[in-house]
């Protein structure tokens, strides 16, 4: 799969730059919305494709150079573009206008697609295929055996138990966040502006809390760990309910203070609760599966996604909530929060250490059994002090 990766994102790359490209130098593409719906859906396409691919990249090459939670260093990268980005876009969209971010943005991807087209595979650090691997037989034979080791590892107890509850704790989960924009634009009066750096806000959330984990937060129990995260993602969705009763407001806040600090709270919690997640599969994978569990785990929890918002968007229409009338808005909210709060329930399938620090032990105490074993060795006593040591290894 790995070596595939440069003409995925040569693909992906261009893709995005045909969808970018038809709103910033079409006029009437943006106007029209069968166009702007679809060059919305293309682009979409390409960013869901890149996020599967660079997950399996990143899982593959960890395991290929011992480096375990490499994860934590993608997402603090993805957390550092999140802010740069959102601050670039912003500032153009307020002083040149759409059109002239679209443009922007086409030529970043262009030259993300120049990049990628002079990379080499062999510059990435990963094994190359063999030369017989190109032929039609050998292609549809690594496809079928790939398939077969994807299928045992995911029925794997220790795999397939977390992975089922994470992508539950998502899907089950209605997402409001187009009705609550909606609210903060259309009721509210908000600038754009304040929703833009709200993102922004909400990147240095994701970024601060990613190296908080990598830091310190290994070494907690991971079904701990996951338990706090799901329960502040939770609270964190009340948020939203304060700002729709402007309890905010009796509290002395202002809306647009309490949006441009608050409103992406939420969304990067969830984000943040995958990456524990992503270390354990790529820890658990077997032996040249890394690539095909992770890029399985991650098209599952973008499926989740989908399924969230469609279950988001039926729960709006059924209780009424848009084109003016947002008074059901907090009864949505309630459901959200009670909704988050049912995977609890399951937590058990979520294992209590974390794969980094079990293998450290596990690796702990492999020394200390080959040092004393050698002690055990030594020329004078060497009968009666191996005993010793290997009495003293019977416990463990």
């Amino acid at each position: 799969m790995i070596n595939c990766h440069r003409y995925i994102s040569h693909s992906i790359a261009l893709l995005q730059v045909l969808s970018w490209g038809t709103l910033a130098l079409i006029p009437f593409a943006g106007e029209t919305l069968p166009t702007l719906i679809a060059c919305v859906l293309l682009s979409n396409l390409g960013a869901s494709i890149t996020e599967v691919a660079n997950d399996a990249l990143v899982a593959e090459y960890g395991q290929n150079h011992k480096m375990s939670g490499l994860q934590s260093y993608a997402f603090m990268a993805l957390a550092t573009g999140g802010i740069l980005g959102n601050l670039l876009g912003g500032f153009f969209l307020k002083s040149q206008g759409p059109n002239s971010t679209f443009l922007v943005f086409t030529c970043l991807l262009a030259l993300q697609f120049a990049i990628s087209s002079a990379t080499r595979e062999d510059s990435l650090g990963l094994p190359l295929p063999p030369k017989q691997f190109h032929s039609r037989r050998s292609v549809l034979d690594s496809i079928r055996k790939q398939y077969s080791n994807l299928m045992m590892a995911i029925t794997e107890e220790n795999i397939s138990r977390p992975l089922t509850w994470i992508v539950a704790s998502i899907a089950m989960v209605p997402i409001l966040s187009g009705s609550m924009f909606c609210y903060q634009t259309q009721c509210l009066n908000l600038d754009p502006s304040v929703l833009g750096m709200s993102r922004v806000i909400g990147q240095l959330i994701l970024l601060s809390i990613t190296v908080v984990y990598d830091r310190y937060w290994k070494s907690i129990s991971m079904r701990n760990l996951i338990g706090a995260v799901q329960i502040l993602y939770a609270a964190s969705i009340l948020l939203d309910l304060v700002l729709v009763k402007q309890i905010n407001l009796k509290l002395g806040i202002p809306n647009s203070v309490m949006v441009l600090c608050f409103s992406g709270v939420a969304e990067m919690i969830s984000q943040f609760k995958i990456l524990p997640f992503q270390v354990l599969f790529a820890s658990l994978a077997p032996p040249g599966c890394e690539g095909s569990l992770t890029s399985f785990s991650a098209s599952a929890l973008c499926l989740a996604s989908i399924v969230s918002g469609f279950l988001g968007v039926g729960m709006a229409s059924l209780l009424g909530i848009g084109s003016g009338d947002y008074s059901l808005l907090p009864v949505g909210i309630v459901i959200q929060f009670v909704a988050s709060l049912v995977p609890l329930r399951w937590i058990y399938h979520v294992p209590s250490s974390q794969p980094n620090v079990a293998k450290e032990k596990k690796r702990g105490r492999s020394i200390r059994t080959r040092r004393n074993r050698r002690v055990g060795r030594v020329v004078f006593d060497s009968v009666y002090a191996y005993r010793r040591e290997r009495e003293s290894e019977i416990p463990e």
